[in-house]
């Protein structure tokens, strides 16, 4: 057995007691602030949960393409405190088989019996196979490998088509949200069928922490213009897992109780929403790279 850490002090569990828990729709709960640790070495993922846990985290946010599942295991396994685990199916490991396997595989190196949330990470349409993919999550809940399932950077044509073919809806969806990509059609498609929408690179990979507009609402605030961020998508009630090693900005990350924004301040942010906004890859497209690769590896053993 794991040696057991010591208690985080008194002030990093009452952080994390003010930390609301959001529900989802099917009776389970999360942490509404969680930690990402997309980027995190798996050699450093134990030092850098632990410091989260201590700062008062209590969702930890992973991938099996993050490559430090085992890291972040290592980390949790020490922990004494109550803790919720996400982790996500990598793209080529789509399809009903391939999944069952995946998802065990990925427990074993988180070494946890159950999974609190399990999605998948991309659509990867070109694939064709999402919706088995999903009938796989579907199976490993009824199993009770999994409390909640879900997805991650599903449009809504994605959502569309698992929820009429399975009659399941996801019970979160984590897209790429923040002050210039705010996604309001996607939000209120989540809305309309009870999804809880999961904010990845919230701070816009710290591009919304320069915008002067942020800036003058947090100086007002006496806050950091990631607290403002971070408030702002907590009172939209999205759940938000910001990045970050340093423990510094974890502890302030995580301090975002006592103060509230205006509605000046939100109708501010809300018009900081660009067209061309998005940071990160487009899901209708994401994946098809890699399957040109395999496609091409096949006809070259050919």
């Amino acid at each position: 057995m794991a040696p057991r850490q010591a208690e985080p002090p008194q002030e990093h569990l009452a952080a994390a007691a003010q930390v609301p828990m959001v529900l989802l729709n099917d009776g389970q709960a999360l942490p509404q602030l969680g930690l990402g640790v997309w980027q995190i070495d798996n050699a450093i993922a134990p030092e850098v949960v632990t410091s989260a846990i201590y700062a008062g985290y209590r969702l930890i946010d992973t991938a099996a393409g993050y490559g430090n599942e085992s890291g972040v295991g290592t980390a949790l396994r020490r922990a004494r405190n109550q803790f919720y685990i996400t982790t996500k199916l990598r793209n080529e490991d789509q399809g009903y088989d391939r999944t069952m396997r995946a998802f065990e595989a990925s427990a074993a190196r988180l070494q946890v019996d159950i999974v609190d949330l399990y999605l998948i990470h991309w659509p990867c349409p070109q694939q064709g196979a999402y919706l088995e993919t999903w009938r796989a999550l579907v199976e490993l809940r009824k199993q009770g490998c999994v409390r909640s399932i879900g997805v991650s950077n599903f449009m809504a044509d994605h959502l569309e088509r698992i929820i009429h073919e399975t009659g399941v809806v996801p019970a979160v969806n984590q897209i790429e949200l923040h002050p210039a990509f705010q996604q309001r059609e996607l939000r209120n498609i989540h809305e309309r069928y009870g999804i809880v929408t999961q904010a990845w690179s919230p701070l816009g990979q710290g591009a919304a922490l320069a915008d002067p507009r942020i800036s003058a609402i947090a100086e007002r605030c006496g806050r950091s213009p990631a607290q403002i961020v971070l408030r702002w998508h907590l009172e939209n009630g999205t759940i938000a897992i910001p990045k970050s090693a340093n423990v510094v900005r974890m502890t302030e990350n995580i301090d975002l109780f006592g103060f509230e924004l205006t509605s000046d301040d939100h109708a501010v942010i809300s018009r900081l929403d660009r067209h061309d906004g998005r940071i990160g890859p487009d899901p209708a497209a994401y994946g098809r790279i890699g399957l040109l690769r395999r496609l091409s590896r096949r006809i070259s053993r050919s």
